[in-house]
């Protein structure tokens, strides 16, 4: 295990860090869309959780990367343990996968982060309609309708590719050490998001047609995609 991948495990965890903490508040009395599935959403909470287990793979991360400097099972046998309890040899390392998933998760939260910037006080992690709302295509805006959650999914890709496969804390020493569950924790995960994207999407397409019916159309034409130019 190398310091460049502990050090790029805790720049992830930032990133997400920024691009997972709320802008501004939700004002409850202008929250629209709120028959949606109570699973889809509790958006919010599921960013809190999942912030708060990256923390924890970066600090297990960590941990072991000073245990290869520092002998804990002949200091504190328990520790090491806790670290990894696995009882064959780790091998946590740089791999492709990590690599692409640490590009994915900073272009990602790179993305939020302007989308946060570019709406201003419009952007809420609840759907809301402000009494200053005006429809945004600037930016990211002007290349796809929905580019915060072209972030989210951008996130949620990176992580996966960065901690569910081989090579990280979690998969090698973690709870996740068999592959199966790896994979149906990601294929959860992945199916969570693009359904909370598909249905916020056409929910605040709805609404903004309903707000600016003639701008949108227009804006609708010339920017026909959701979350990547091309393909959705």
């Amino acid at each position: 295990m190398s310091l460049v991948r502990v050090s790029l495990v805790v720049v992830q965890a930032v990133s997400n860090q920024w691009a997972c903490t709320p802008p501004n508040p939700t004002q409850e009395k202008n929250r629209f869309h709120t028959e949606e599935l109570y699973i889809l959403q509790i958006a919010p909470l599921i960013f809190k959780i999942h912030m708060t287990i990256l923390w924890i793979c970066a600090f297990f991360e960590v941990l072991y990367y000073a245990s290869t400097w520092v002998s804990l099972s002949s200091v504190s046998p328990i520790a090491s343990t806790i670290i990894c309890p696995s009882t064959s040899e780790p091998h946590i390392r740089m791999s492709p996968m990590f690599t692409i998933g640490i590009v994915a998760v900073v272009l990602g939260s790179y993305i939020r982060l302007d989308c946060f910037k570019t709406l201003g006080r419009l952007f809420t992690f609840d759907l809301t309609v402000q009494p200053e709302h005006k429809l945004v295509t600037s930016r990211f805006y002007s290349y796809v309708r929905h580019p915060a959650y072209t972030g989210s999914m951008l996130l949620v890709a990176g992580l996966a590719l960065s901690h569910l496969t081989e090579g990280s804390w979690l998969t090698e020493c973690g709870p996740l050490r068999s592959s199966s569950s790896a994979i149906v924790v990601w294929a959860a995960w992945w199916v969570w998001t693009l359904a909370v994207g598909i249905s916020r999407a056409e929910a605040e397409d709805k609404q903004m047609q309903k707000l600016f019916p003639e701008e949108w159309d227009k804006y609708a034409m010339i920017v026909p995609w959701w979350f990547f130019p091309g393909l959705a």
